[in-house]
């Protein structure tokens, strides 16, 4: 009887350490419900979970239209200001920049004045006809060549390249005194390599404002631009030293620089004319010497 008593005992007690067990499980078990995915959510890897989708870039309503640019890997606002032939400061402001060093691959940028009009390509008016099918007028320049037999027409000869550019009255000229060690390639050279000794005047090639004085575009070293109307930029780039600062006026023949070699192999001058910020052949804006 003790023996029985004591198996009897033991057994309560198992057993109701078995429901305590059995109550205790039952309340810590996470609750297995889904509740649906909220709006702008995506679904995670873990059930019943959701993870927020990731905001849209600033400016991706604008991705494609005119005067607009989508930032690309290495990007900078230096570069893409040099590239649209725009100030820095200016695409900044234009864009509500806070932070101008934090601009992110994908977003888009305002790189021309707000209330600036971007020329489009013009779209003749459609014309609904009697049978109800929306035709264009064709212009001539793309109508086919009639196959009826006439007298072939006369092809007028190309004009002649003009000796030089317009350059908008600026009248470019030569920033530096030494020989050319390289002409312009637009694959390989965007502009002239001027010679010379370390310390050699750099001079501005125009009136101009200085829209940047840095050494912050990779592979221009100390570097020098010009900004000289809504058209044209110049740059110059591996100075030994910058003599102006950024919104500073400078006048035609100014010393700006002193020639040097910084991020380049030897001391010269990386000259380059942007129109609408494109590279230009400066051969076609600077006078013969």
């Amino acid at each position: 009887m003790l023996v029985s008593r004591g198996l009897v005992g033991w057994g309560s007690v198992v057993l109701a350490g078995l429901l305590m067990a059995g109550c205790g499980t039952s309340l810590n078990r996470a609750p297995v419900e889904d509740r649906g995915t909220a709006a702008g959510a995506v679904p995670s890897a873990t059930p019943g979970t959701v993870v927020e989708a990731p905001k849209p870039l600033p400016g991706a309503e604008n991705a494609g239209k005119p005067g607009y640019y989508s930032v690309r890997p290495g990007d900078t606002l230096i570069r893409i200001g040099l590239e649209n032939g725009q100030s820095w400061k200016d695409i900044a402001r234009w864009n509500n920049l806070e932070n101008p060093n934090l601009i992110e691959v994908g977003q888009v940028l305002r790189v021309v004045p707000p209330g600036s009009a971007v020329a489009a390509a013009p779209v003749a008016p459609a014309v609904v006809g009697d049978s109800g099918v929306v035709t264009r007028p064709v212009s001539s320049s793309s109508v086919a060549p009639s196959t009826a037999a006439s007298a072939p027409a006369a092809v007028p000869a190309p004009a002649p390249a003009p000796a030089a550019a317009a350059d908008d009255g600026l009248g470019f000229i030569w920033p530096a005194a030494g020989s050319l060690l390289a002409g312009f390639d637009e694959a390989r050279n965007k502009g002239y390599d001027i010679g010379g000794k370390a310390g050699d005047p750099v001079l501005a090639a125009a009136d101009g404002r200085v829209v940047y004085a840095g050494a912050g575009l990779r592979g221009y070293g100390n570097l020098i631009i010009l900004k000289h109307n809504n058209t044209y930029l110049t740059a110059y780039a591996h100075n030994q030293t910058l003599l102006v600062k950024e919104d500073q006026s400078v006048r035609k023949g100014q010393k700006i620089a002193e020639m040097g070699s910084t991020d380049a192999d030897r001391v010269k001058l990386h000259f380059e004319i942007r129109r609408q910020g494109k590279p230009v052949d400066p051969s076609r804006y600077l006078p013969s010497r």
